[in-house]
């Protein structure tokens, strides 16, 4: 393996821009398709853009070093198999599922393979640690933003 070199910022700042691609989706369509208030998708959609946003500069200002951001990648390219995953299982569009193929997952591979060689894999050696990593921090901040969206919702009302 090579010795650690950072990543270009474009890497880091990528994950915002693939991000942002993929969640104009979401914010076009989660509404009608969740049936939940539009004002509560929007509402998450910002919360969940303030955690992408930080791991981005954080892996910007590492060089790609960040555990945060590394994780946060191999939950953005998760975050695309689930697209795919649901839309399959429904055998309908979902939100997210036009963007996943040709955005998330491109993405978090280009930004797993740019670090790899640089040294700074994303798995650590351990695929199995960096998928659980991953589906935790996806988990934990997705039903974190959309408890706040409805909290936020509640209180307004």
């Amino acid at each position: 393996m090579p010795a650690k070199t950072a990543v270009p910022a474009t890497v880091a700042w990528g994950l915002l821009a693939a991000w942002v691609l993929n969640d104009l989706e979401e914010l076009a369509t989660m509404a009608r398709f969740s049936q939940a208030p539009q004002r509560r998708v929007n509402i998450a959609i910002g919360l969940m853009g303030c955690v992408v946003a930080a791991a981005s500069a954080e892996g910007a200002r590492t060089g790609g070093r960040s555990r945060f951001f590394r994780t946060a990648v191999t939950a953005f390219g998760l975050h695309g198999v689930t697209h795919l995953a649901t839309a399959a299982a429904l055998g309908r569009y979902t939100p997210g599922v036009a963007t996943a193929p040709t955005v998330v997952i491109p993405y978090a591979l280009w930004a797993a393979h740019r670090m790899r060689s640089a040294g700074m894999p994303l798995t650590n050696g351990d695929a199995r640690e960096a998928v659980l990593h991953g589906l935790g921090l996806a988990a934990v901040t997705t039903a974190t933003v959309h408890g706040v969206a409805w909290l936020a919702m509640r209180r307004s009302t």
